[in-house]
């Protein structure tokens, strides 16, 4: 006799179990639907072809690419888990082509596929102990307790078990030449022993495990392990190389925000690498995520629409001001969730509806509409910091430039933050580069509205800067501010021109040999990645590099470094709130952490960084051991011109 395995052996009546089936389905297909209407009811936007998006698909879905990173112990519990998972479930599938379609498990196929099963069972198995270990013995802090987190992975632990134990019994019924195959049903088997009562046994056992497995089926899209689904189309939608590049401003949540919310498994990743919530703040993004999905999910089933009337009905999360928006979430979450983007979209409807705006977040941006900053309320100071630097003011001259320096708001009003704008107008001047400003007539590049949910007044900024750089020919802009580089390089969608900050043209120039370093300049520094140059923008070796060409800098490099910097806690329109609600400033733990390096400089390259840190370095009483300087006063410092400058300003 040939291996094989009887279906349905031992069980009548089938059309129970067929019914059983339909309604799981049936329950499955009505939660499914839930999300669905979910995604299409609050999110906007069109979801393109994307060759990139599959392929990071691909590989994070299938192999836990971003899982593994950071966290092996976690990684491997998953890939045990998920693999396990799927190979059974490819299993049953097989079954049921063997038995309604084509014979296909029968000799030798029958026997690889037994081998397989114990395999995936033992990998599902053990990947579940491992978490269950994990989360209430070693009690991993980035891990919830709730019941749900106990009784998803029992409830699948006892399918796996009731399957090998099922196993057993058949086995030793039937006593076949090929138990051996299936190794783990086969010890099992010896539990077994009077075949009259292994039969009558394993009919209750069938009609047990069968309903215990459509009844987790069943439960799929009502709880966490909805991200079973979710997940691969939140990492497609998210990898598409088109993120964020000159979508049109609009209110609302994004459909790849909306698949995040049920594709988050609240792994807790985030919580462990939010600035906010290590400050000890009001805020987590698995908090934020599962508060707004609390929100908005329950109307649909009221058959409410977002933007028609839930946008004015439900109250706004009250920690949604606390956000960076600096990306950390996203850069560890494995579905590649952004937060962050929720966050705008959340600010945008309390701007729309006029409700629960921080006074003093109200105050900045009606001095963004009066005087075009949100500093001053005055227009005329805005190139205040270059008076007798003879610069050259595109705006009152015929003369063309190959480049337009953007100064920037922060860099042109706030008095610390004024020194980058020298300092790097000096560098320019020394290297040769034929350069100019807009002078008094530089408007806000907007994005401080943007990212306060003031979208018309962005739209307005953003049409007034474009407008003014068709009028002089602009066709390069440098930044100061890496705010400013994200927005003019990623929120305008304008193809007339193109936006560099200037630690990229800064390494540009030393690439081209036309920025020297001459004589050696001792110092040890540590770098502060800024978040929008960095995370958001992925330049992080621009600056080192142009670091490391200083002869005589060392280099030192802080735990939180690169992909995984601390924010300073200046962004997402933090800089221009009131005081938060907090047991430690953001700033002071990244400067605390600067001068644990050994290091006598800390050098960043955003001006919110640097006004943030050097404020940190007064209250945490560090200003004998460490220096806050910005990458350009140092470049200026290594050059040998700085007198000079400070004599003519």
């Amino acid at each position: 006799m040939y291996p094989h395995r009887p279906l349905f052996w031992q069980i009548e009546h089938p059309w129970l179990f067929y019914s059983a089936t339909a309604v799981a389905v049936a329950f499955f297909s009505l939660g499914l639907w839930r999300h669905i209407r979910a995604w299409v009811s609050l999110g906007h936007g069109k979801v393109a072809f994307s060759p990139e998006g599959l392929k990071k698909m691909a590989l994070e879905s299938l192999f836990g690419v971003k899982i593994f990173k950071g966290d092996v112990a976690a990684g491997t519990m998953h890939f045990l888990i998920f693999w396990g998972f799927l190979a059974l479930f490819l299993g049953t599938l097989t079954l049921s082509v063997h038995h309604y379609l084509v014979p296909i498990l029968t000799g030798t196929p029958y026997l690889v596929f037994s081998l397989s099963m114990e395999v995936a069972g033992l990998m599902l198995a053990s990947g579940l102990c491992w978490a269950l270990w994990r989360r209430y013995i070693t009690r991993v802090p980035r891990l919830e307790r709730r019941p749900q987190d106990l009784l998803l992975p029992l409830w699948l632990l006892v399918i796996t078990m009731s399957g090998y134990l099922l196993e057993a019994a058949r086995l030793s019924a039937l006593d076949p030449q090929w138990a051996p195959w299936s190794f783990v049903g086969e010890r099992l088997s010896f539990f077994f022993t009077t075949t009259s009562e292994t039969q009558q046994g394993y009919v209750y056992l069938w009609w047990t495990h069968a309903m215990i497995s459509l009844g987790f089926v069943a439960s799929i899209p009502y709880t966490k392990l909805f991200h079973i689904l979710a997940s691969p189309l939140s990492i497609y939608l998210q990898s598409s190389p088109s993120r964020d590049s000159g979508e049109p401003v609009s209110e609302g949540f994004k459909i790849k925000d909306v698949v995040f919310f049920s594709a988050c498994m609240r792994c807790g990743r985030c919580v462990e690498k939010c600035p906010p919530t290590i400050a000890g703040e009001p805020f987590a993004p698995r908090e934020l995520i599962q508060e707004l999905k609390r929100r908005y999910w329950p109307n649909l089933l009221q058959a409410s629409y977002y933007k028609d009337q839930a946008g004015s009905a439900v109250p706004p999360p009250s920690s949604v001001w606390h956000c960076t928006t600096c990306s950390a979430c996203m850069e560890v979450c494995p579905v590649h969730g952004p937060t962050f983007e929720a966050v705008f979209a959340e600010r945008a409807r309390v701007v729309e509806d006029g409700t629960t705006l921080p006074s003093l977040m109200a105050q900045t941006l009606e001095r963004l509409y009066r005087y075009n900053n949100p500093w001053e309320a005055s227009k005329k100071k805005r190139a205040a910091w270059s008076k007798g630097l003879g610069i050259l003011d595109i705006t009152r001259t015929d003369e063309r430039v190959d480049v337009c320096y953007f100064v920037g708001c922060t860099t042109s009003f706030d008095t610390r933050a004024q020194g980058i704008a020298r300092a790097f107008s000096a560098i320019l001047e020394h290297s040769g580069v034929n350069f100019g400003t807009l002078g008094k007539k530089e408007p806000c590049c907007g994005d401080i509205a943007r990212v306060s949910g003031e979208l018309g007044l962005f739209q307005d900024q953003q049409e007034e800067c474009n407008s003014l750089f068709s009028k002089y020919s602009i066709t390069k802009l440098i930044t100061s501010s890496p705010h400013c580089f994200h927005t003019l390089r990623n929120h305008y969608g304008n193809p007339s021109f193109s936006a560099l900050h200037y630690t990229q043209f800064l390494f540009g120039l030393l690439e081209e040999g036309k920025l020297k370093f001459k004589e050696e300049f001792p110092a040890t520094v540590t770098y502060h990645d800024p978040c929008y140059l960095g995370r958001h923008n992925r330049i992080f070796e621009e600056p080192r590099r142009v670091l490391t060409a200083i002869p005589g800098v060392r280099l030192v490099e802080m735990p939180n470094h690169g992909t995984g910097s601390l924010c300073c806690g200046g962004g997402g329109a933090r800089m221009w709130q009131e005081e938060l609600d907090a047991e430690t400033k953001i700033s002071e733990i990244r400067i605390r952490e600067a001068a644990e390096t050994g290091a006598g400089v800390l050098i960043t390259a955003c001006p919110l960084c640097l006004i943030m840190l050097e404020d940190a370095r007064k209250t945490a009483g560090l200003e004998e051991i460490l220096e806050v300087l910005d990458l350009n006063e140092l470049v200026l410092k290594a050059l040998g011109i700085e007198s000079k400058r400070e004599e003519n300003g």
